[in-house]
């Protein structure tokens, strides 16, 4: 008996791949909304450690002037631009348009943490050697920012950036997932972007610097100690369609740039997550 004809059926709606669509990092540090102009300037101001003094032999105080530091954050132009043309529109399975601007944006979004990074990456202050993620590690991370004067208690302003390794090591200790110790029970329901734990508000980010790797760039920061430019009226998400040559294109542009403003104010946390990647 002979075969039937088999059909192949296509699925209208498209499954979207794997991959970061937005940024985690944006509201995570101090932005600037550039209006005009291809640099932004942060004054990052303070005393400069004095000390009260008493009056001198004159009878006069003794003054001093303020500590002020001007730091550039320079923007730069960033695009991504996808083109299809009409044949491949009428081909292809799914809907190609869509699949471009969701694309597209993904990728502004990527850069938008990926310039963050960057700048995180030039602070210089470390907890130590490599090690696995332990309370110990965030511990000493915590000392070091309060002993160069940053203030603990404010929680919306304390961030950590954490691999999915580093997590994972931290989900083992009681102290980060009991009841007892957080408000939120980090074991049950959805999977959270954002934990707050320890007095900091944790960000897993699957594409921290050497993810994977025995040593891992792992941060505990503070938002002032990073500067963010952007320039919001320059955020554009286009498509359009080209008749002379027959495609159809999308495009997502930013103009943006991000720069450490206050090294005392970032502890990197040096992170062996070498166990935790796939064979």
């Amino acid at each position: 008996m002979a075969d039937t004809a088999f059909q192949t059926r296509y699925r209208d709606e498209f499954i979207a791949g794997f991959e970061v669509r937005s940024s985690y990092l944006r509201g995570a540090v101090t932005t600037e909304h550039q209006p005009k102009g291809n640099s932004a300037v942060f004054l990052v101001a303070d005393s400069g450690g004095a000390t009260a003094k008493t009056r001198g032999v004159n009878g006069l105080i003794g003054s001093r002037a303020n500590n002020l530091t001007q730091t550039t954050v320079t923007l730069a132009e960033w695009h991504d631009l996808v083109r299809v043309t009409d044949f491949n529109v009428f081909a292809s399975q799914g809907n190609q348009s869509t699949i471009m601007q969701q694309g597209t944006m993904s990728v502004i979004n990527r850069k938008v943490d990926a310039d963050i990074i960057a700048a995180l990456d030039t602070a210089t202050v470390t907890a130590g050697a490599a090690a696995t993620a332990s309370l110990a590690m965030v511990v000493r991370a915590k000392v070091i920012l309060g002993n160069a004067g940053v203030d603990l208690e404010e929680q919306d302003n304390l961030f950590g950036l954490i691999s999915h390794a580093f997590d994972g090591y931290l989900m083992q200790i009681p102290a980060y997932t009991s009841a007892d110790y957080v408000e939120v029970k980090l074991l049950s329901g959805a999977f959270k972007r954002y934990k707050r734990w320890a007095g900091v508000n944790w960000i897993i980010h699957p594409s921290v610097t050497a993810v994977g790797t025995s040593d891992e760039k792992c941060y505990l920061f503070h938002r002032s100690a990073l500067g963010h430019a952007i320039d919001t009226k320059s955020i554009e998400s286009p498509v359009g369609y080209n008749e002379e040559q027959g495609y159809s294109w999308a495009r997502a542009s930013v103009n943006m740039g991000s720069k450490l403003l206050q090294n005392s104010g970032v502890v990197r946390m040096r992170h062996d997550g070498s166990a935790y990647v796939g064979v």
